[in-house]
């Protein structure tokens, strides 16, 4: 039905617009842009308008749609000659890639201008508008010189829901005319604001993770074109100038020479016509290149000139008044957006054959001398399945090659899991992939054991390697391993029954376990859960194991078929057990078989709560297990009944709400059986409170230490510089690293993992172990990150507390989670530990 409705909008745009006569954007729309936040819609009609009034020039394509099923397109123009041949055109350039089979015929650059990822930095899809427009307009000879050599791709809109929750609240509060009193309301969004998509996510830290559906069409599309030079156009505080390239340090080695040199280049001839205007900006500053999931790191780290544009803007609606006392309009912002979309596809014209030499080079190095020193990365076969399933098929959407070694090695290589060399026998059935590929700086830059710093003051988090995500067993070896067979995965082998078992048993270490104990749940399935190891048929069973037995499901309609169903609908393996008696450990009818309780979830949401944070469990949720959550607002959580739900999630946030008031319901609301999941930052809320068991650390000796060390320190080096200040703030941050955490997995929150969990930290919370209750993750003795950067003080802090605890309070529970197991979505191994709060814990 999605579709029907989509292509029938694009048929109506099509008929309605498919007059010959090019229109700009001011006729077109029936006003000049600038006056008044175009919708999505009418964008959308305006670039098919385009291409129907310049066939021969502009081809425009939906790839994709929102979860508010908006249409994501992109348009292609070209100069007439060009556009013939299009389709080789683009082939070509995969072939200098090594991503198509041949030798390339044609050279042509291939320029791709991306706006509005974040959708209250709105003023990008006006200028895209501009822009498609000047590029074919009749009159503008330079666009018309620049086309001969040079392709542009443009995407007017990346985040079209973000985009129209902007737009929609400015047009509902704007003054008329615009008020540029910076404290008017129209210069302040209600939560949780437009920057986001549809499940609140910040798609420009997804382009590599693929997490939200536009970033999945989106890298589908841009692996089929991988351009030259590809720019991210955003918006920054209004008070700022623009920024543009060359990027800050830290860059990331793999960065070529040509790629640092062409975005000086780039942005020299930016300032030529910011100069010419009087236009302040500025360059080498706040925004670097090193984190891979950005709408510049990724297209550098595949081949591209990637870069990031920023105006200031954000806030400032149709006009503001900024600090200096000077009005900042939307004409303005999306004149100076527009200007570097010309002059950035104007100097990759003038260097056209430089830009595809270069990228030809690039892609050849990859493939016969990458400089990396760990050439070939080794994943076990006997990892779990669903997790190799999951990281193989991302792979493939980044066109990452990987298979079979033609025959077993034995060799030594980086182990992540004790992070030092080990001896490791390389089986035909392991999965391996090496960096001899065109797709190789990516995969040094997501895979390598350790990154390379140059700067540690960034802007962003600083570790993101996914085998510690997924809580791999994995390798990393200096030598070359080739692939020699295509990968193959274990076909799943389901059970033939002649008789009704006792129960069935399902293994529990995934997230596609919790999703398939979710759907079991909504059916009304009954499901017990193992507290304790069992053997049973001379099949040994850990705890987490699912138990769905005969007994307390009779009132199922056909119980077998429907089990055996959803096994099958969910891909999930199960175990048909004659009898409940167990050859070792406890009887499947023993008092630690825990029944699993029905979560009634209630997730707090609305002003004070990081819609980031929320966001990331809201999607887990709805799409990824597939669980209803009821989002609670806190305007109106003081008059709830709590007493509906016996799961509160509360996200990391900046809260009023627990007051003396809340804090004495909550604690209510817990004796009597509720459980509350409090996350990252949340989690002070009741630090030190008389009703929660939960303690801010702090050691005496190592305080009195470190305020000696600091007073030696100033004694000796004298007052410390203004200009020092902020790299001396180093030592008390710390930028997204990764942190080896033990944990108790005899626990229910622990079930389904190992010994050890992999925590991308992204706090200095230290809390002590819990005097009355479970420290199911901690940090033991001296810490120093795996991965990442982390200050000194930062680690001396962390040492010995708590990263995941169960406080027990009368016949319920608190969920303490310290570090945000759910971060972005990405963080697989996470999500376990929070599956297991909200279904395991208590029962």
């Amino acid at each position: 039905m999605k579709i029907i409705l989509t292509s029938l909008f694009i048929f109506v745009s099509l008929f309605v617009f498919s007059q010959s006569k090019l229109q700009s954007p001011e006729e077109f729309l029936g006003y000049d842009l600038g006056d008044r936040f175009t919708r999505h819609y009418r964008m959308v009609e305006y670039f098919y308008q385009v291409a129907q009034a310049v066939p021969a020039q502009v081809s425009v394509q939906q790839y994709g749609e929102t979860y508010e099923h908006r249409p994501l397109i992109y348009a292609i123009v070209a100069s007439p000659e060009n556009f013939k041949n299009i389709e080789s055109i683009r082939l070509d350039n995969l072939k200098r890639a090594g991503l198509a089979e041949g030798s390339p015929a044609t050279k042509m650059a291939v320029v791709w201008l991306s706006y509005n990822v974040h959708g209250n930095e709105a003023n990008s899809m006006e200028a895209s508008m501009k822009t498609i427009y000047e590029l074919v307009n009749p009159a503008n000879t330079k666009t018309k010189e620049w086309l001969k050599n040079t392709v542009v791709i443009i995407d007017p809109c990346i985040n079209p829901d973000g985009r129209d929750r902007y737009a929609n609240f400015y047009s509902q509060y704007g003054n008329t005319p615009a008020n540029s009193d910076p404290q008017a309301r129209e210069h302040r969004e209600p939560w949780p604001g437009g920057r986001a998509n549809h499940y609140l996510f910040d798609l420009n830290r997804d382009w590599a993770w693929e997490t939200q559906t536009e970033s999945q069409a989106r890298i589908k599309i841009y692996n089929q074109w991988m351009p030259h030079v590809h720019v991210d156009f955003h918006e920054q505080g209004y008070n700022s100038p623009y920024y543009f390239a060359p990027a800050a340090e830290p860059f990331h080695e793999v960065i070529s020479p040509w790629q640092r040199e062409f975005q000086t280049a780039i942005g020299k001839n930016n300032a030529k016509y910011f100069d010419e205007q009087g236009w302040l900006y500025f360059t080498k500053e706040q925004f670097d290149l090193y984190y891979p999931s950005y709408g510049d790191t990724y297209p550098l780290y595949s081949g591209a000139i990637g870069m990031t544009y920023e105006q200031a803007g954000i806030g400032a609606g149709l006009s503001v008044t900024t600090t200096e006392g000077d009005p900042l309009t939307l004409k303005d912002r999306l004149t100076h957006h527009f200007t570097n979309s010309l002059s950035t596809i104007e100097v990759s014209s003038q260097n056209a054959t430089r830009l595809v030499d270069e990228f030809e080079k690039y892609f050849r190095e990859n493939a016969t001398n990458p400089a990396a020193p760990y050439k070939t990365y080794v994943i076990k076969a006997d990892n779990n399945p669903d997790k190799i399933k999951k990281i193989t098929d991302w792979m493939t959407t980044h066109h990452i090659t990987f298979g079979h070694a033609a025959v077993a090695k034995a060799t030594r290589g980086y182990d992540f899991n004790s992070q030092s060399l080990a001896n490791v026998n390389v089986s035909t059935d392991d999965i391996l992939f090496n960096i001899y590929q065109p797709k190789s700086r990516f995969i040094t830059t997501v895979f390598e054991p350790v990154s390379k710093l140059t700067d540690s003051l960034t802007y962003d988090i600083t570790a993101w390697n996914l085998f510690y995500s997924y809580g791999l067993s994995a390798y990393a070896l200096n030598e070359k391993i080739a692939v020699a067979k295509p990968y193959e995965a274990k076909p799943m082998v389901y059970q033939t029954l002649s008789t009704k078992p006792y129960a069935y048993l399902f293994t529990y270490q995934s997230l596609n376990d919790v999703e398939f104990l979710a759907a079991l749940i909504k059916k009304g399935i009954k499901v017990r859960t193992a507290g304790k190891p069992f053997t049973l048929q001379a099949q040994p069973f850990d705890r987490g194991t699912l138990i769905v037995t005969r007994r307390n499901n009779e009132k199922i309609t056909d119980f077998d078929n429907t089990v055996q169903a959803l096994a099958k609908l969910y891909g999930r393996k199960f175990f048909a057990a004659p009898t409940g008696f167990a050859d070792k450990g406890v009887d499947l009818g023993s008092g630690n078989i825990n029944y699993l309780k029905e979560p009634k979830v209630a997730l707090l949401g609305g002003e004070q709560v990081s819609s980031l944070d929320f966001g990331e469990v809201w999607h887990l949720f709805e799409q990824q297990i597939h669980y209803p959550v009821s989002v609670i607002g806190t305007d109106y959580a003081k008059r709830i009944d709590w007493w509906k739900y016996n799961v509160l999630i509360v996200p990391d946030g900046n809260y009023r709400l627990f007051d003396e008031a809340m804090i004495s319901t909550m604690d209510r609301w817990v004796n009597d059986g509720g459980r509350l999941i409090v996350m990252a930052g949340a989690t002070a809320e009741l630090a030190d409170k008389k009703e929660f068991g939960l303690k801010v650390f702090v050691d005496d000796e190592a305080k009195k230490k470190a305020e000696k060390d600091e007073k030696d320190t100033k004694t000796k080096e004298g007052p410390m510089k203004y200009a020092d200040a902020e790299r001396k703030q180093l030592s008390e941050n710390i930028f997204g690293a990764i942190y080896k955490v033990s944990l108790d997995n005899t626990h229910p929150l622990a079930f389904g993992l190992g010994n050890y969990y992999y925590s991308l930290r992204t706090n200095d919370l230290h809390y002590s172990y819990l005097e009355n209750g479970w420290n199911v993750g901690t940090l033991k003795g001296k810490q120093k990150p795996v991965m990442g950067f982390a200050g000194n003080k930062v680690n001396k802090k962390l040492e010995n507390s708590l990263v995941f605890g169960v406080e027990n309070k009368g016949k319920g529970q608190v969920v303490y989670l310290v570090d945000n197991p759910t971060f972005r979505c990405f963080w697989e191994n996470g999500k376990m530990i929070f599956a297991n709060a909200v279904f395991m814990v208590g029962q």
